[in-house]
């Protein structure tokens, strides 16, 4: 089995000033939230919008949620579409700063439906974009709060060293998959940028999630490929239901092999509390079904 090593603690300094006085930014959902919290430390306060399990792409904003954003000092988007309310909820804010976090990236076009052209949003998926996010963290920490800026960039590089050495275990996991077998077959196509960097080929039921998941021709195309290309495992997302997938597993003889975590992490208690803890689960629940194995 796939063992992956922890992360050393960042360099973290209280602010001086009392905790309910630390300035608040705001992330839209919790895998942004947990990347600046390694980047701000204590010295400030950090909260996703997006409570842990729910589905970002289609969120429906509250008046609570409207009352946070007037709170915060600064807010944290993905951008690339991947926020489709976010206009409506930026409108009701005028006077708090955005940053876009991928801001820098390339991004990949999504290839099928009504989404083709458009680009992917889920870039956080693939490490080496993940430090473009950690800097662009860095940077906006830094014109929000210009004296923590010795704070933000310690514990930005110690961040970036945790991600590269992840990156370095993962391909070495993925190397052990013989070539007929590297394939990530998903309800979401989330997968597209770690795909490319770990030389993996992409199926997904798809393309975004939206209204309509799982619409019979959808379903009956990753069958056929699943079959044709005798896949051994098929798997879903944690914020989706799984139900398309599995009868995807049904009708092509692969093995339903278990969810992967992308648009949130897990309650602190469960298998995905932080960014790394969710790549490492997602390439070990991987490897794990198109080897054969079960889940410890």
């Amino acid at each position: 089995m796939l063992v992956l090593g922890g992360c050393t603690e960042n360099h973290r300094e209280p602010h001086p000033s009392r905790r309910n006085e630390r300035p608040l930014v705001l992330t839209t959902f919790t895998v942004l939230a947990d990347m600046a919290q390694q980047v701000a430390g204590d010295r400030l306060r950090v909260k996703s919008l997006i409570k842990p399990g729910a589905e970002v792409h289609g969120y429906e904003f509250t008046p609570s949620d409207l009352v946070r954003g007037q709170e915060a000092a600064l807010i944290l988007e993905n951008g690339l579409g991947l926020e489709r309310w976010g206009d409506r909820f930026y409108n009701s804010l005028p006077n708090v700063p955005r940053v876009t976090l991928t801001e820098g990236i390339i991004p990949i076009p999504i290839q099928e439906d009504a989404y083709r052209g458009q680009p992917n949003p889920h870039a956080w998926m693939s490490p080496q974009n993940a430090l473009i996010y950690v800097e662009n963290i860095r940077k906006a920490l830094t014109e929000l709060d210009p004296a923590g800026a010795e704070i933000y960039a310690a514990n930005a590089a110690a961040y970036k060293a945790q991600i590269r050495a992840l990156d370095q275990e993962l391909r070495q996991a993925l190397a052990a998959l013989p070539a007929n077998k590297r394939y990530i077959v998903t309800c979401e196509g989330a997968f597209s940028y770690l795909a490319r960097d770990y030389d993996l080929e992409e199926v997904y039921i798809w393309p975004v999630n939206a209204d309509q998941e799982g619409t019979p021709r959808q379903i009956t195309r990753v069958i056929d490929i699943v079959r044709q290309q005798q896949i051994p495992a098929v798997f879903c997302e944690s914020t989706v239901n799984s139900g398309p997938q599995q009868q995807v597993a049904r009708e092509s003889g692969a093995t339903f092999a278990g969810i992967f975590y992308v648009d949130s992490l897990s309650p602190p208690e469960g298998n995905a509390p932080t960014y790394l803890d969710l790549l490492k689960y997602n390439i070990n629940t991987l490897v794990r079904g198109l080897s054969g194995r079960t889940a410890s």
